[in-house]
């Protein structure tokens, strides 16, 4: 792992853009006018990320505390904010491992805060592209054991592959690797509103950015083909086993995912 990553502070980058709709401070101005933009035009994502970032909570919860999986990798993992995925698996088993992927220099120099771990598990951090999974499965195969049940996480990253087979090929692929008993993990934005789709249009024309193609939820729906689709299916990220509130159902946002399981 290179100690001193190149990070580019002149081109905005979606990990940097989400942590600064969601409050956090490790951005460049850049980011931020990127991220104001789309919320300009389409207020209603910070919702979008605040409830996706919900969801991967109760997903980790369900997968740790229900499925009893042990094992997580969690590609796009994104710069380190509150409940990581190692923090809710740990909370729930202290000897679960989890590996994290990301191809942002930034979030390698946050590594260290991702890779805190209890004495029973392990955690680690790979630099890595989600278009690479060969790769990916080789070095994840360094801290899980992948003859035993792993849940692959894909929140929100496979919106950057802008050919749907290929986005579809990488599932495949990934999921080819890993045994009986293990479980698929995901969400990403919705064509379903217009608003957010122009939003992402505009940030999409900008320069030097990585596209994000919203996706339909057929679209969403077809990424777990094959495989064991768990209740309530897949749903806008609000509608994924939501806890009770006193405020009743929470609005429904342009971002869709859901969990399933190999059988």
């Amino acid at each position: 792992m290179s100690t001193h990553p190149k990070i580019d502070d002149t081109v905005p980058h979606s990990a940097r853009i989400w942590n600064h709709l969601l409050g956090g401070k490790d951005n460049y101005p850049v980011d931020r006018a990127a991220g104001d933009e789309i919320r300009e035009v389409f207020p209603g994502m910070v919702d979008i990320a605040r409830h996706s970032r919900h969801m991967l909570t109760r997903v980790v919860g369900h997968l740790v505390g229900e499925a009893g999986i042990r094992q997580l990798l969690d590609i796009g993992t994104g710069l380190p904010t509150v409940d990581n995925t190692h923090e809710v698996a740990q909370r729930l088993a202290p000897e679960s491992r989890i590996v994290y992927v990301d191809n942002d220099p930034l979030v390698l120099v946050h590594a260290h805060a991702l890779l805190t771990s209890t004495p029973e598990g392990a955690t680690d951090y790979i630099e890595a592209d989600v278009r690479d999974p060969d790769a990916i499965l080789a070095e994840a195969a360094g801290t899980l054991d992948l003859d035993r049940p792993v849940a692959l996480m894909l929140m929100g990253i496979l919106g950057l592959v802008p050919d749907y087979e290929e986005a579809r090929s990488i599932v495949d692929r990934l999921m080819a690797a890993l045994p009986s008993g293990s479980h698929l993990a995901l969400y990403d934005g919705t064509d379903t509103d217009p608003a957010y789709v122009e939003a992402l249009a505009r940030h999409n024309s900008g320069s030097g950015v990585v596209p994000y193609t919203p996706r339909s939820p057929e679209q969403i729906a077809r990424y777990f083909d094959g495989l064991e689709l768990l209740e309530p299916g897949v749903v806008p990220v609000t509608q994924w086993r939501p806890e009770a509130t006193t405020w009743g159902r929470v609005p429904d946002v342009a971002c869709a995912g859901g969990v399933a399981r190999k059988r």
